[in-house]
């Protein structure tokens, strides 16, 4: 099903690209003016831009804006759309400048202090591209304004002719915000990414594989629109097949975002019958980061009650039997599986759990609480040090 959809996909923007180009060839008899840009090459270039912005919406938006605005003569600057307007491309680049000075001096300072902007960073990142989703990229993709050239002619000769540029506008828009979609995912889970990563190290490399993407599609489209659209093209394709993992990772980090901005462990308790989490591992089929509801069922089982893409029907899945534990981290804690002295992530606890590790043990009946990562470290430093740590309370 998933192939299918991606022939499809591709097929429609391929078919549209060809054509475009095929229609926008000036015959011998008319050609085109210099200056007027091909439907065919505005087609490609709209990709690439559809593409960069979906990369990076706040930085992609101004930029279309202020390239917009300097390139149309001044008479006619008052009637540009809301993004090439100076009061939203000026404090929108100036943002972007603090976000860039940001990772460039942010990596030489502890991960601990850098946390906190990236959470704003990637708070910033959903709002420009829930923004640019619905008011930018439907204006963007109608690309075709106005009667083809064969059209008109065809008109003023007398002949009845039709105008199609409605319906090229309609079927692109769609696939346009499709095409934005899942790149921005895929954009998306990398900030997750650096949000979640602990090490300034890992986060700089995300960072530059972010900016190599952006710097690729931006310097490919000004070298030759169709090299920028092929390049575009294949960063979508990519995306695609790993839309599944970004959208779990997207939902996994957006919870975690929320929870530390809003202190929500401070207002929650655990629900004694069900409590929503994250499915640690791939189990039976299940890929990791499926968000669902755990509950405990007779005989002691364990069920993860989940909807792929949060919207399909509603699936079970039984966890392994074995020796549960809650496993007490720094950030957010985890669910994890005991077998002998192996210890395997079974389910991740967003950040509201931090504090209730062992009312929500007592809830499932698991083996009392225990420290992970580096809750766990600084308890063996302790230790060492001669600090006697605080006991643990099992679970009934």
């Amino acid at each position: 099903m998933k192939r299918r959809l991606l022939a499809l996909l591709a097929g429609a923007l391929c078919a549209m690209l060809v054509t475009a180009q095929a229609a926008t060839k000036p015959s011998a008899a008319e050609a085109q003016p210099a200056k007027a840009a091909a439907p065919g090459v505005e087609l490609a270039q709209t990709l690439s831009t559809i593409t960069g912005v979906a990369i990076s919406p706040l930085l992609g938006v101004s930029a279309v804006g202020a390239w917009k605005y300097f390139h149309t003569p001044s008479e006619k600057r008052a009637k540009l759309p809301w993004f090439a307007q100076p009061w939203f491309w000026v404090p929108a680049f100036l943002l972007v400048a603090l976000c860039l000075a940001k990772d460039t001096l942010g990596t030489a300072a502890p991960t601990a202090l850098n946390k906190p902007f990236d959470v704003a960073d990637t708070v910033e990142h959903k709002i420009s591209g829930l923004v640019a989703t619905g008011a930018f990229v439907p204006f963007i993709a109608a690309v075709y304004s106005a009667p083809d050239a064969a059209t008109a002619s065809l008109s003023a000769a007398g002949f009845a002719a039709l105008d199609l540029h409605w319906l090229y506008n309609a079927i692109l828009v769609p696939i346009a915000m499709v095409v934005f979609f899942v790149v921005f995912l895929a954009s998306n889970a990398i900030n997750i990414l650096i949000l979640l990563s602990p090490f300034t190290t890992v986060d700089a490399a995300l960072k530059g594989f972010r900016l190599f993407l952006l710097s690729t599609v931006t310097v490919t489209a000004f070298a030759n629109p169709w090299v920028g659209a092929l390049c575009s093209l294949v960063i979508v394709v990519i995306a695609y097949f790993i839309a599944g993992w970004s959208f779990r990772l997207s939902v996994l980090g957006t919870l975690f975002v929320w929870d530390l901005v809003s202190f929500r462990r401070t207002r929650f308790t655990p629900n004694p019958a069900a409590n929503w989490l994250f499915l640690g591992r791939k189990t039976n089929q299940v890929p990791a980061r499926t968000y669902g509801r755990l509950v405990r069922h007779e005989p002691g089982q364990l069920r993860l009650h989940y909807r792929p893409w949060l919207v399909l029907p509603a699936r079970t899945l039984t966890l392994p039997a074995g020796q549960y534990t809650v496993g007490q981290g720094l950030l957010y804690s985890e669910v994890v599986r005991v077998d002998g002295d192996e210890v395997r992530t079974a389910l991740l606890l967003p950040p509201r759990y931090r504090s209730h590790e062992a009312e929500l043990a007592k809830v499932y009946g698991f083996a009392g609480v225990r420290p992970i990562g580096l809750r766990a470290a600084f308890r063996w430093l302790k230790e060492l040090l001669g600090f006697k740590p605080s006991p643990q309370p099992a679970a009934a």
